[in-house]
């Protein structure tokens, strides 16, 4: 059995998002672990704003695939997985978006989510393992028609979490 190791938590306060993100990246680059609640819904069917969390780290050894949290076009922030890496620049996309990206450098990469943690109280699913890669692919292939998935998917989300 895994142990589960409690990491600091951002909470609802009443700072801004932003405010909230850039204490988490403060927390990570000091080499804590760092769980963030997610909004949205650009990370379904993996990441369900609104009731999951991420677990933050220190962005070592990122490649093509891996969930991160980035400042993209010099603006905001975001969490969306690496769908490409060419030198020093990053290319973005929500696993539940259908189109757009984002864009930044490698040095705008903050911070990598490893864990997911369910609004369930059960113990963080690791974002990496054989079965996730996996999934991911098969997710990654189903772009032509995951506008129509996504949309079940989020009336099914939007009713049972009541976002």
């Amino acid at each position: 059995m895994q142990q589960h190791h409690k990491t600091p938590r951002i909470a609802r306060t009443n700072m801004t998002d932003n405010e909230k993100i850039e204490e988490a990246v403060r927390l990570v680059n000091e080499g804590m672990k760092v769980t963030l609640a997610v909004r949205g819904n650009s990370m379904l069917p993996f990441i369900i704003g609104g009731r999951d969390s991420v677990v933050l780290e220190k962005p070592e050894g990122i490649s093509e695939g891996d969930i991160v949290l980035a400042w993209c076009d010099s603006n905001y922030y975001v969490i969306h997985r690496i769908i490409n890496i060419d030198d020093n620049k990053v290319i973005l996309m929500g696993d539940g978006n259908v189109i757009g990206k984002e864009h930044c450098l490698l040095s705008d990469v903050k911070a990598k989510a490893t864990h997911v943690v369910r609004g369930n109280g059960k113990p963080p699913k690791p974002l990496y393992t054989k079965r996730m890669r996996l999934m991911t692919k098969l997710w990654k292939t189903a772009i032509p028609v995951r506008r129509y998935i996504l949309f079940v998917i989020r009336i099914i989300t939007s009713k049972k979490y009541k976002l």
